[in-house]
């Protein structure tokens, strides 16, 4: 087994506690789902909210999605000039066969406009 990364994020409509909660917990299913990834295989993951979402820390969707025994890390994104708002950022670490070129990197909601590259959801990737 390799530890490979797969990013992920997705754009919110508004600062809310739920909506933020429920939002993550998507961006997370659709990351492992795409990747054929379980909660076992997580190493680590590393949440980044962009200044102007402070309603919620977005680990607390991981750990109410049943992710209690993975590392988490939350951090302010950089406040750039111009930059997307409302946005949360995964990195997940996640012990995997896949070979690199074979990771599916997800992108939802506004989000997509960040890496139209690599933008897609667990059903585009099956």
């Amino acid at each position: 087994m390799t530890v490979r990364a797969v990013r992920g994020a997705v754009q919110l409509e508004r600062d809310d506690r739920d909506h933020l909660v429920d939002s993550t917990k998507s961006l997370l299913k659709e990351m492992l789902d795409a990747n054929g990834l379980q909660q076992q295989d997580l190493v680590s993951v590393i949440f980044t909210a962009t200044p102007d979402l402070h309603s919620e820390f977005p680990a607390v969707a991981a750990r109410e999605s049943g992710i209690t025994d993975t590392p988490l890390l939350c951090a302010q994104e950089i406040d750039v000039a111009g930059a997307l708002p409302r946005v949360v950022r995964v990195l997940l670490h996640a012990e995997t066969d896949r070979r690199k070129r074979d990771l599916r990197h997800v992108y939802l909601g506004g989000a997509a406009a960040l890496r139209s590259d690599l933008a897609g959801t667990a059903e585009e990737a099956r």
